[in-house]
């Protein structure tokens, strides 16, 4: 019995050391799609003889609920966006990064050394910034105002097809935008406006649904809709990707105002491999590197050391922006409680009617 017991424990010590290097070989990415380049994923794996395994998410509200079903264990670094920090911070989700294993957190602008998504910083490294825009068929509408009043003004667009962003926060403070109340409002009463707008918006015959970005570009490509909310990165990728298809859509900023982000890297409480997803951080924090991400899926860097190898494309709009540009751009802003229970009452009537 005492040898047949010492055997186990070894064996079983044996099981566990092999289970943990398997572990440490392997990084687990959870991200948008079509935000990474494979180049640098090669590169990583390469220099720290890991596999990196990528899974995506179309959504915010998509990734919060895998976190919460069992992904909070199953992954080593997420990306989520600023609104949804607090949020992964308050329900423990996430773990304070180690910064003494990040030295390349010196290169991150200084705008984003204290945000006010995540004070200090403590949990968060950002990865990309961006805007939330209006892009339209400018051969359907060729004098199309800079406005969303080509989503909500049946005068303006009578009869042509358009699609809103599935992301409620960000659809719901399109509306209070468009009704004078702000892009970052949190009044409930702006936000019942709002609701009502969006309420009478869809019952429109030609609203063809409540579409994220990538697809409503897709969408846009082949006709199915004519006017639509989408990220200016994703535009400029896909116009790069299919210039014949996007030779006819435009991307602005709408006078009335609308989202500024910042998508940030996380690690989740339970990582599997926490250590590996520190090296991942300062990785993509490379000068380098950054610029190198940048260059790939044509969003801005918040990398300052990354600017002198930037493309130029990535100097001007729809990427940066003029001051007068920059006061029309607003954090959505992050919800917890009562309030958070209220506009999500708000938007699921907003959806079900």
């Amino acid at each position: 019995m005492k040898t047949t017991t010492t055997m186990a424990a070894v064996l079983g010590s044996l099981l566990l050391v092999g289970g943990a290097q398997a572990q440490e070989k392997k990084l687990y990415l959870f991200n948008w799609t079509q935000y990474m380049d494979p180049e640098i994923i090669a590169a990583f794996e390469e220099k720290y003889d890991v596999d990196v395994v990528q899974n995506y998410y179309n959504s915010l509200p998509e990734m919060f609920a895998k976190l919460n079903t069992g992904g909070v264990s199953q992954y080593d670094i997420i990306v989520p966006s600023n609104y949804y920090v607090p949020r992964l911070i308050e329900t423990g989700l996430v773990q304070e990064l180690d910064k003494s294993r990040i030295p390349n957190l010196d290169n991150v602008m200084e705008q984003f050394d204290d945000p006010s998504y995540d004070p200090g910083a403590a949990y968060t490294a950002p990865y990309q910034w961006g805007v939330s825009g209006l892009v339209y068929n400018a051969a359907t509408f060729p004098d199309a105002p800079s406005s969303w009043s080509l989503m909500f003004d049946p005068e303006v667009n009578p009869s042509h097809p358009f699609a809103l962003m599935g992301d409620g926060q960000v659809t719901m403070g399109i509306g209070c935008a468009y009704l004078g109340h702000g892009y970052d409002c949190s009044d409930v009463d702006a936000w019942k406006e709002s609701a009502k707008l969006l309420l009478d918006t869809k019952n429109r015959e030609r609203f063809s649904g409540f579409v994220d970005g990538t697809p409503a570009l897709q969408q846009l490509a082949r006709g199915v809709t004519h006017a639509a909310v989408t990220y200016n990165g994703d535009y400029l990728f896909y116009k790069d990707e299919n210039p014949e298809s996007f030779a006819d859509i435009e991307f602005v900023i709408p006078e009335e105002g609308t989202e500024k982000w910042v998508d940030v890297m996380m690690i989740p409480a339970k990582a599997p491999n926490p250590d590996m997803a520190h090296n991942f951080i300062n990785f993509i924090l490379d000068a380098e590197v950054g610029a190198q991400l940048s260059n790939y899926n044509y969003y801005a860097s918040p990398n300052e050391a990354a600017k002198p190898h930037l493309d130029e494309v990535l100097t001007k709009p729809p990427v940066q922006f003029s001051d007068e540009v920059m006061q029309r751009l607003h954090f959505t802003p992050s919800l917890k409680g009562d309030k958070l229970q209220t506009f999500t009452q708000l938007w699921n009537e907003v959806q079900s009617r």
